[in-house]
């Protein structure tokens, strides 16, 4: 027995030590953690508006309630009538009773219509300014884990992002104010940064060649699509039939076995600097074609991040839709994205990844422009569709390029680059919802959709200039080799090339 438990402990730290070692479950890593981070980013999309809603409806009617005084017997009392304004009298003379008409904002409380009610409008406001909170402070964050994960590597922000996360959804399970979901949902946007930032810069370390970085960062946007796709309608189902705390409970146990994979795989309590120093963030923010790229991902995500705090509330307002119909609306945009993210991870390299950016920003912005002409929900299926389709386009060709314009102008380390790609990413979902919400309050959602995707279709030309951006020299020739193993750089002179490796020196006369 002592044999068989010895052999069972050397099985396992040999898979572990393998493990260590493999580009696979690094990636597995990376997909569950943004799976997660996005699940719980857009499960609260459909719940949100509506327990918000709710709670608000509730509170004034306790007030009211509270308020109103017992009257004495004998003295003259109104009634609200739903049908007619007549007065009446009752029982004796001094009992008169007063028909009034009914206020138009009152709306049937078992009613999933609440038309003509001022307060569903005032929450755009209030839901997108929470909705914005989470990618307001991950902007914040992002410039301050891309270069520390140059320091440290990328371990130990990744395992603090998923204690982050932990943390967040168990207050998201219980907390009932508007205050507390609004600093859980702030606490989100630290986890996210760790967690997007070291994940994606790992896998750019990891799979060196440009091929598989684009396949690999495809199949990890997978995952952020998972999240997106089962997010909202696992969020609105779970809150009509169970309530507001399952949900995240639910995601609370899958983050704890994200994090005991995390603490086997990754050693989290490693330090492991990169070998070289990286360019700083303020050069690569200098960087216009990296500012392209990430212009891109900014305005193809904030046609998404406008959706999600005005959309529910303008299905409400105008389709009388249920509580569960607010989250499945959105699982159109989610698998489109989903197939998207997969199809041009691979195919936006052959075609070249400027041309499927630009295609994608082009139908971003014909795709949003339809929302408004939805008259019920399957109205939305295809412009939704097309929205998810399109963002995944973008998402799957830039966040590639991004670690390609590094490698081709800068030097080879990615932390502060996807920094800037989730700065970009942040950015959409900070000023989308919060300005949408403002937006759509007082123009109406319409004039926002319209915003928003003349907006994109106006950016979608500059993607052109990505075509052949210019690099160094010695850049150019490692990337152009690509079946020499051994990095090389080329140096022309008028009659011989010499081609410097790390073993030596070959000379090839040009005679």
């Amino acid at each position: 027995m002592g044999r068989l438990d010895t052999l069972r402990e050397f099985s396992l730290l040999r898979w572990l030590r393998e493990g260590r070692q493999s580009r696979r479950l690094i990636l597995l890593i990376v997909f569950i953690a943004l799976l997660l981070d996005n699940m719980l980013l857009t499960v609260v999309v459909p719940i949100i508006p509506s327990y918000l809603y709710t709670a608000d409806d509730e509170g004034v009617v306790i007030r009211n309630h509270t308020v109103s005084p017992q009257l004495p017997s004998g003295t003259f009392q109104t009634i609200v009538s739903l049908y007619d304004n007549s007065t009446r009298v009752t029982g004796s003379a001094a009992e008169v009773t007063t028909l009034r008409p009914v206020p138009e904002n009152i709306t049937d409380p078992d009613s999933d219509c609440p038309k003509g009610d001022k307060e569903l409008l005032n929450e755009n406001v209030r839901v997108g300014l929470l909705f914005a909170s989470k990618a307001t402070v991950q902007l914040i964050t992002n410039p301050f884990i891309g270069p520390l994960t140059n320091r440290i590597g990328y371990q130990i922000p990744m395992f603090a992002g998923f204690c982050i996360m932990f943390l967040s959804t168990i207050m998201f399970a219980f907390s009932k104010s508007y205050t507390l979901l609004f600093l859980a949902r702030s606490l989100q946007g630290v986890g996210s940064s760790c967690s997007s930032v070291a994940g994606m810069g790992m896998l750019a370390s990891v799979y060196t060649d440009d091929v598989e970085r684009g396949n690999a960062i495809g199949i990890a946007l997978g995952g952020l699509a998972m999240g997106v796709l089962v997010g909202p309608p696992f969020g609105s189902v779970m809150y009509e039939f169970v309530g507001k705390t399952a949900p995240f409970l639910i995601l609370a146990v899958l983050a704890v076995l994200d994090g005991a994979l995390q603490l086997f795989i990754l050693q989290p309590s490693k330090v492991e600097p990169e070998s070289q120093k990286g360019t700083s963030l303020f050069t690569l923010m200098k960087d216009p074609y990296i500012l392209i790229a990430a212009g891109s991902i900014c305005f193809a995500n904030m046609a998404i991040a406008m959706l999600e705090p005005a959309l529910p509330i303008w299905m409400m307002e105008t389709m009388c839709s249920r509580k569960w119909q607010l989250g499945v609306a959105f699982v159109p945009a989610s698998i489109s994205y989903l197939i998207g993210t997969n199809i041009f991870g691979v195919l936006a390299h052959k075609m070249g990844r400027w041309l499927c950016s630009l295609i994608g920003m082009l139908l971003v912005g014909i795709s949003i422009l339809c929302v408004p002409f939805a008259k019920n929900i399957y109205g939305l299926i295809v412009p939704n569709f097309g929205v998810g389709f399109a963002i995944g386009m973008v998402d799957s060709s830039m966040m590639p390029i991004m670690g390609y314009l590094v490698d081709l102008r800068h030097v080879s380390v990615y932390g502060s680059v996807y920094a800037i790609a989730d700065v970009a990413f942040c950015m959409g979902f900070a000023l989308g919802p919060s300005a949408g919400g403002a937006i759509a309050r007082s123009i109406g959602f319409p004039w926002l959709m319209t915003i928003i995707g003349v907006v994109d279709i106006l950016f979608a030309p500059l993607c052109f200039f990505l075509r052949s951006p210019p690099g160094k020299e010695e850049k150019m020739a490692i990337l152009m080799d690509h079946n020499c193993p051994v990095k090389t750089r080329m140096y022309n002179t008028q009659d011989t090339q010499y081609y410097q490796m790390d073993d030596g020196i070959e000379t090839e006369s040009n005679e």
